[in-house]
């Protein structure tokens, strides 16, 4: 029988189960996405790695510094490639980072404390477990402390796409525990730099911003809805950032969290947050971020000294705090608010699954790349840190692989199994059952 021939379980509530499909469906395009689009910036951080080291090393850093200009006149602004990615292009995934978190605040698993309670606790716990590791290495150095952040962070494409490879032994449960988790993380990641890693703000700037905020704000009561006329206060938001002294790209998660979660015309069409997050996400998974691994993991081993101090502490930080910090933080975090009951474990996810999830959300190659980049500025410890995080996710990877073969059964408990298991397979465009609410939504004749 074809998958999409799957008769629903004896005694399903049709009625029930086709709303409960309805909602799950977003999640799931959301994850497929992620996951196949990790393969994609895998690959990505294999070229960069290889190519840093090849013969064409030279041709690699020219690539990254050539100059860019962008404007008129005398407002033209000239800036290496390398710029322009992690401070330009980055602002959109910062975007959709924003759309999610917005989404979550609507409806998600962040709109009810109690839900959200779980996650949230986890993703706090696996944040100051791996900063605290890192800093009982490298507490006494000045030059390495400030690194403290970079093993702090999720990758959520690569995360999930660890998942997926554990096919129908994850619940649907654990995956939206990831998902809620990760997305909490980047609310956290996104604090840390505005706040640590953003040096002699500017007022002036601020208040630039500010216009540009007021500015989207006005066009929102106006009634404006072409997201194109969106581009110019955007703009000014992420000038002011700029000016300001502030990460420039965290106008992206400012001007997505103020994206409308409700329709401009009624039930029929959907709400600005999720029909931006849908169009931009598939651009920013298959293009941006293999872009910036690209740009970004090319660390050349000649660039590496050993002997140098701190390379030891340095690595030690990194590779403990993502590989042993995260599990440990979220599992003990996790445990600690179900013990003290102020939340339950979701159905279908035992200890066991959120061990998986805390192994595989070691996983920390884009932000913690990104936030390296803004923690060292010398080249050496930034290589260094670079080689430790993509050795971490790679380990915490594999420890998740092993963990989810050994621990997790190998059949789904969740009564929607049939529909939300195998990635990319339940992922049909259009959906049977998109079909059949068609049928039964057209008038009778």
């Amino acid at each position: 029988m074809a998958r999409s021939e799957i008769p629903p379980p004896p005694g399903t509530w049709k009625a029930a189960r086709r709303i409960a499909e309805r909602i799950l469906r977003p999640l799931e395009r959301f994850v497929h996405v992620e996951a196949s689009s990790g393969l994609v910036l895998l690959a990505a951080a294999l070229v960069a790695l290889v190519w840093a080291n090849s013969p064409w090393e030279a041709s690699y850093d020219a690539l990254w510094h050539a100059p860019i200009a962008f404007g008129a006149g005398r407002f033209t602004s000239s800036q290496p490639l390398h710029f322009w990615i992690n401070e330009g292009l980055m602002t959109v995934f910062f975007f959709v980072v924003g759309l999610e978190i917005r989404q979550e605040l609507h409806d998600g698993e962040l709109s009810d404390l109690k839900r959200g309670a779980l996650p949230i606790a986890a993703a706090i716990g696996g944040m100051i477990a791996p900063a605290l590791i890192y800093l009982v290495f490298n507490a006494g150095s000045e030059q390495l402390r400030n690194g403290w952040g970079v093993p702090m962070a999720t990758d959520i494409a690569f995360a999930i796409g660890v998942l997926a490879l554990l096919g129908r032994r994850v619940p649907p449960a654990l995956r939206v525990l990831l998902l809620a988790l990760a997305i909490i993380d980047d609310i956290g990641a996104i604090l840390v730099i505005a706040i640590f890693y953003s040096a002699g703000v500017s007022f002036v700037g601020l208040l630039i911003a500010g216009g540009g905020i007021l500015g989207i704000l006005l066009f929102q009561r106006l009634g404006i809805r072409r997201a194109i006329f969106y581009l110019l206060p955007g703009a000014v938001v992420w000038l002011g950032m700029l000016e300001a002294h502030v990460h420039p790209t965290i106008a992206g998660v400012l001007i997505g969290l103020l994206t409308p979660t409700r329709a401009w015309a009624g039930k029929d069409e959907s709400p600005p947050v999720a029909r931006i997050q849908t169009g931009l996400h598939p651009w920013v998974a298959y293009g941006i971020m293999p872009l910036f691994a690209l740009a970004n993991a090319g660390v050349s081993f000649d660039g590496l000294d050993p002997g140098k101090a701190g390379f030891a502490t340095l690595s030690a930080g990194v590779l403990l705090g993502l590989v042993v910090g995260k599990p440990l933080g979220i599992v003990l975090a996790s445990f600690a608010m179900v013990k003290l009951r102020l939340c339950a474990l979701p159905r279908g996810a035992g200890w066991l699954g959120v061990l998986v999830v805390g192994c595989v959300g070691g996983i920390g190659f884009t932000m913690a790349i990104f936030i390296s980049g803004l923690a060292f500025s010398d080249a050496s410890h930034l290589a260094t840190a670079k080689l430790a995080i993509l050795l971490s996710s790679a380990i915490a990877a594999a420890v998740g692989l092993v963990v989810g073969r050994l621990a997790l059964p190998a059949h789904l408990s969740d009564d929607l199994a049939p529909t939300v298991a195998g990635i990319p397979g339940a992922l049909r465009r259009p959906h049977p059952i998109d079909r059949e609410i068609s049928k039964q939504s057209r008038p009778s004749s």
